[in-house]
């Protein structure tokens, strides 16, 4: 396990993971290639429906400064720069979207052995502020995950986690938008061997008293190849298979079906990435 609580964000991280990374409909391509400077490229192009998206993005690490730069379809450049720690434990963060002036934002990501800190504020006259706070240990931790608008004087995001973990098991309880959702994840390792995995979430929200419940599960059938499975209380089922064809070169084929309307076509995605 590691040590601290980490941040906000990986509370129940791991059965997210489990139950969505990875699914998706959509037919995407990633190529990634290295130059002998120590830039890293990576072009992508995504096919969502009729839909055509492709990006193109370089990542250069100098010392502990890493820039990362995208361009997209739209004409939008992304640039992100990273400072891996400045102080012991710190990580500073800028980011910002050429031609969106409204995108700026610096954030402080701060890991300690018993507290996780995040703070971003946007670069605007009237910023979006955000504060994370985790304390605890590598095993208990609570935290909280607050967004204060300056230009509207109220909280626009207000979220609360707690998480236990152990060797083999990672349970989570949180509170989402607003008080409204209440959801709790489930992560337990069977067979570390095989990389055999079963989880599960289970959602409230209040106002329209609906329940969402996914269980998953996931077994490497051997060291390259992955497979991984899904369903919901709606009917909705879904597979996925992932081969690492080549080291770090990865080919994966994911399906959903709705088992209460057959008659409807499967959604089919895939998606090949390729590194040297």
């Amino acid at each position: 396990m590691a040590k601290g609580p980490g941040l906000y964000s990986d509370i129940g991280k791991k059965a997210r993971d489990l139950l969505y990374k990875d699914y998706q409909s959509d037919h995407k391509f990633t190529v990634t290639t290295y130059s002998p400077t120590g830039v890293t490229i990576t072009s992508s192009a995504t096919k969502k429906g009729d839909l055509f998206l492709a990006d193109v993005s370089t990542k250069l690490i100098n010392k502990n400064i890493t820039t990362d730069i995208k361009i997209d379809t739209r004409s939008n450049v992304s640039t992100t720069i990273t400072a891996d720690e400045p102080a012991p434990g710190l990580k500073a963060i800028l980011s910002f979207i050429v031609p969106d002036q409204r995108s700026g934002k610096v954030e402080l990501q701060y890991l300690h052995e018993y507290a996780g800190i995040s703070t971003a504020i946007g670069l605007t006259a009237n910023p979006i502020v955000n504060l994370s706070v985790v304390a605890g240990t590598n095993v208990l931790a609570l935290g909280t995950d607050l967004s204060f608008d300056s230009a509207t004087g109220s909280f626009s995001k207000c979220n609360a986690g707690l998480s236990f973990t152990s060797s083999d098991l990672i349970a989570s309880l949180s509170l989402n938008d607003k008080g409204d959702t209440l959801s709790a994840l489930y992560y337990h390792t069977v067979s570390p061997l095989t990389n055999t995995a079963v989880g599960g979430e289970l959602s409230h929200v209040f106002s329209s008293n609906e329940n969402t419940l996914t269980v998953g599960t996931q077994h490497a059938l051997d060291p390259l190849t992955l497979i991984k499975g899904r369903v919901n209380n709606y009917g909705k089922a879904s597979v996925l298979i992932q081969h690492e064809w080549r080291p770090k070169s990865l080919f994966t084929i994911s399906g959903e079906v709705d088992t209460r309307a057959i008659e409807k076509s499967a959604k089919i995605g895939l998606a090949l990435a390729l590194k040297p």
